[in-house]
């Protein structure tokens, strides 16, 4: 059962799938995460978060972004992830109810698995790269993660509203 409320869950989901979306395709696009799209979604969970969710569960929010911006700037500095990466990931931490924290990581890895693999496999279509040769994504050899990250958290968001409490 997952903790997120099932209202909240729908209202985010609602407002965030656009956000999430901008994301892969600038990622893909430029190998970037805009700070716009960063800015934009910890909007919607400001106001959002503000209405739909008990003032202390939102509260408690801001710490769960603040401690995900740490630990992404940690692995920025070693070379394992990239700023607007760990800008974006923390943006959507406070999204993540801590007592859906276990699945929610379990569902990041199969996204991010997945969504590698469709990567590579469509790089390798030249098919797909004369359909988008200006996308930076064909030619870098890091991979996009804002192409897993913003499909996590619509599932999350999507199976809570589904689920919720």
């Amino acid at each position: 059962m997952l903790m997120q409320s099932a209202s909240a869950a729908l209202w985010f989901a609602v407002l965030a799938a656009p956000i999430a979306a901008w994301v892969v395709w600038s990622d893909l696009k430029h190998m970037r995460i805009p700070n716009k799209a960063v800015v934009a979604l910890v909007g919607v969970y400001a106001v959002v978060g503000l209405l739909t969710l008990p003032l202390t569960v939102w509260a408690w929010g801001w710490l769960h972004l603040a401690i995900v911006l740490v630990v992404g700037f940690v692995l920025t500095l070693s070379g394992g992830f990239g700023a607007g990466d760990a800008k974006f990931a923390a943006a959507m931490a406070p999204f993540v109810a801590l007592g859906d924290l276990r699945l929610f990581l379990i569902l990041l890895a199969t996204v991010i698995l997945a969504s590698f693999v469709a990567h590579r496999l469509a790089r390798a279509i030249p098919a797909m790269r004369r359909t988008t040769p200006d996308w930076a994504s064909w030619q870098r050899r890091e991979f996009p993660m804002g192409l897993a990250l913003g499909p996590a958290l619509i599932f999350y968001l999507v199976l809570a509203a589904i689920h919720g409490s």
